[in-house]
């Protein structure tokens, strides 16, 4: 299974695909969406169009993206959550199943730490897909939520799995 993780931003969009077969986990593809313009709609434009792109190269199976977060700034968090917006219309658009994970969730789940900084990430993001050197920042985070994914979705089946072999236990 291939899954597409998305660090969505209004000038950055980070994104990165891994490959789920079993208990292993390889690196397929990761980079940047460079946005550029002043007016949001084209801005919004890029980040669609550039999702899509991206869908349409690798064929995932599954989408992840990062909650927005509340920050300081009102106008930044909006202008985050309409990149999201439209980056998760994209996923939709080809039908495929989007979920969604707070950033403390996806640093729990690759670092072990929910209050981990950028740099850790990168790190853990570089050891746990074997890659030979650290990732760009928003393309790390882009493959940690595509692990973070992975790793609940396998946790969910492991949790599954237990479930039904206790119920026929006799």
């Amino acid at each position: 299974m291939l899954i597409l993780g998305i660090d969505p931003g209004s000038r950055i969009t980070g994104y990165g695909v891994i490959r789920v077969a079993g208990p292993r986990i390889e690196y397929v593809a990761s980079g940047c969406i460079r946005i550029s313009g002043d007016i949001l709609s084209d801005r919004l434009q890029q980040v669609y169009a550039g999702v899509t792109e991206v869908i349409e190269r690798y064929q995932p199976q599954e989408m992840a993206i990062e909650q927005v977060f509340m920050s300081r700034n009102a106008d930044s968090a909006l202008k985050l959550g309409q990149a999201r917006g439209v980056a998760i219309v994209a996923g939709a658009n080809r039908l495929l199943p989007v979920a969604e994970y707070a950033a403390r969730r996806v640093k729990q789940s690759v670092v072990g730490n929910g209050g981990a900084d950028k740099a850790q990430v990168q790190h853990m993001v570089m050891h746990l897909l074997k890659l030979p050197g650290l990732p760009q920042a928003d393309a790390a985070d882009a493959l940690a939520i595509a692990l973070c994914h992975a790793h609940i979705c396998a946790g969910q089946i492991q949790q599954a799995r237990g479930k039904t072999a206790g119920r026929w236990r006799y």
